[in-house]
């Protein structure tokens, strides 16, 4: 058994403690919210499921009380800033970190400041810690790495992230821009928030595995727009209104685009798939039909990350420094330099 404690509850991360509550391999010891509303509640009765004994605490002490945990769950925050403070209390308290936190996954090039003092804390305590989900953290940065083990040579890689987010949760709608007018699509993207939390460290973390210098990397992002009314989504879209967004990461070397990740999700898209191309030597295209679910696969890769960081050793590591996720339902560690 694997003892966690869980930092932060929102709702998709109650549905990270039901699974990991399903597994049988983690001991849940403890969680901890600041949040009024959820202190002094049972774990298990707040994410809809059987009590599990574990009281919902505002602080990291009372939640630890005294137990021997070994990795913390950390789902609060997508801003490294904003992370930087709660990871150096968990660190602090011994604890190794798997973050869903989106800037945590490869921000050497992005914040190298924050990314440093993370790294130095994690190693003055002895633990590790991991910035992982389901993108970034695998499906837009892992699998272009991966493959291109296959290669001789490499000249781009290509990816597509195509959802239909018609079944997806509201807030996730609310966040591709479903339903907006133009002129509010536009206003909330110049305020930041519609932007894929994330790309910007795929493409970092792509150029490094790939020995790629980088002398320019950019972002896009732009509505899709709705070509007739859609009843499929939160509530009706309309002819001429936004349906989503298409946000664009891309990385060049001498003016050549060697990186482009395509982030699509639009309520109504006809086909989701997610789709790799390496232009290389040899030439690699693998596509997935229908693409991933990526609620079900978020709260996966956070579990699955557990055991492969507690065979890393200390420091802030990316997905490529820890040995490769699985699923498992034990615990046997193998430990690795």
């Amino acid at each position: 058994m694997i003892n966690t404690i869980h930092a932060g509850i929102g709702p998709l991360r109650q549905k990270v403690l039901r699974y990991a509550a399903e597994r049988g391999c983690f001991n849940i010891a403890g969680a901890v919210d600041p949040d009024p509303g959820k202190a002094g509640k049972d774990l298990g009765q707040l994410c809809g499921i059987k009590p599990l004994g574990v009281t919902i605490r505002d602080n990291l002490s009372d939640a630890i009380g005294g137990k021997s945990v070994e990795v913390a769950l950390l789902t609060t925050v997508s801003s490294l800033v904003a992370l930087e403070s709660q990871v150096a209390e968990l660190a602090n308290a011994k604890l190794n970190i798997v973050s869903t936190c989106e800037e945590l996954f490869c921000p050497w090039k992005t914040n190298p400041q924050v990314a440093k003092r993370i790294d130095d804390i994690c190693r003055q305590n002895g633990v590790a810690s991991v910035g992982t989900g389901v993108n970034p953290g695998y499906l837009m940065d892992l699998p272009p790495t991966v493959l291109s083990g296959l290669c001789q040579n490499v000249k781009k890689a290509e990816v597509w992230r195509v959802q239909d987010a018609s079944m997806r949760r509201i807030p996730f709608q609310r966040k591709i821009g479903a339903c907006l007018t133009l002129e509010q699509f536009e206003a909330m993207r110049d305020a930041g928030t519609l932007r894929h939390v994330g790309l910007s460290e795929s493409v970092d973390f792509i150029a490094d595995r790939h020995g790629f210098m980088l002398d320019k990397s950019i972002e896009s992002l732009e509505p899709i727009i709705a070509e007739s009314q859609t009843d499929t989504g939160y509530q009706p879209i309309f002819k001429g209104v936004a349906c989503g967004v298409h946000q664009v990461g891309r990385g060049f070397v001498d003016k050549r685009e060697v990186i482009a990740l395509n982030f699509r999700a639009a309520v109504g898209e006809l086909e989701s798939y997610d789709q790799v191309h390496i232009n290389g030597e040899p030439e690699i295209k693998s596509r997935i039909a229908g693409g991933f679910n990526g609620d079900i696969a978020a709260c996966a890769i956070t579990l699955n990350a557990v055991r492969s960081l507690l065979q890393a050793g200390p420091g802030l590591k990316t997905m490529a420094q820890i040995p490769p996720n699985a699923y498992f339902k034990w615990a046997k560690m193998t430990k690795v330099n």
